[in-house]
């Protein structure tokens, strides 16, 4: 369920043309989410703004994995004492977009376009907060546990580790999530029957949610001490993690 708009980093078939078309149509679509709060944007930012200013009072580097435009995670660091921003994202378009909204951080910022898999597989600068939201979810759980071990492996002895993703309910299966899902139509009034209709499509493609033991289990298997639930969204869609040591 990644609601920003790296989807146009993915259609190399397409014409210069053609492809910005589609971004620029993804884009549109992913701030009426952010605009309308459909998918709480709003209270997930706010939480990570609030934990990193509580847990984090020295200078700290922070790697936002999957970053795209990088709008809300500015909004959330901005006045914290963040004194590096590394953002990973395929998209150069959606990097393109960050570079300026991350300029109201006073502090370095080093944007990489490439896969944040494989990005993370070789990470060498050790970092204090990791960040990654909606993304996580697309890899398989080999995949994500893989990932999850070489985030522990990047944070500094005091850094956390904060994940926003897709979560099934008790006893639910993928099926059953993706079609809670396309029972949100109405509350997703905001975006076009074509966006909406697209979302979906992506979803049953590319989402692969876990169950909020799942999601504590794996970082305790990459290595993490602790593994706390920090947020559930409103419409139950999706929860926020939190790991350290």
């Amino acid at each position: 369920m990644r609601t920003d708009q790296n989807v146009g980093a993915n259609a190399p078939s397409l014409g210069a043309e053609d492809n910005q078309a589609l971004f620029n149509m993804q884009l549109a679509a992913y701030r009426k989410i952010v605009g309308e709060n459909l998918m709480f944007h709003r209270e997930v930012y706010g939480l990570l703004r609030d934990v990193v200013f509580q847990q984090m009072p020295k200078p700290f580097k922070f790697l936002d994995i999957a970053c795209g435009d990088g709008a809300a995670s500015a909004a959330a660091l901005k006045g914290t004492s963040v004194e590096h921003y590394y953002g990973v994202d395929l998209s150069a378009q959606s990097l393109e977009l960050a570079s300026e909204a991350l300029k109201v951080l006073a502090c370095p910022i080093e944007l990489r376009c490439c896969d944040f898999v494989e990005a993370m597989s070789d990470w060498t600068v050790p970092v204090d907060v990791v960040w990654i939201g909606m993304s996580l979810h697309h890899l398989q759980p080999e995949g994500k546990a893989r990932l999850m071990r070489d985030v522990h492996d990047a944070l500094n002895r005091s850094g956390i580790f904060m994940i926003w993703e897709p979560t099934l309910l008790e006893g639910e299966n993928r099926a059953d999530w993706l079609d809670r899902f396309s029972a949100c139509r109405v509350p997703f009034a905001a975006v076009t029957d074509d966006e909406f209709a697209a979302m979906e499509s992506h979803m049953r493609l590319a989402d692969f949610p876990e169950s909020a033991d799942t999601w504590r289990a794996m970082g305790y298997q990459a290595g993490f001490a602790n593994a706390e639930q920090l947020f559930i969204m409103p419409n139950r869609l999706g929860r926020v993690f939190k790991y350290w040591n």
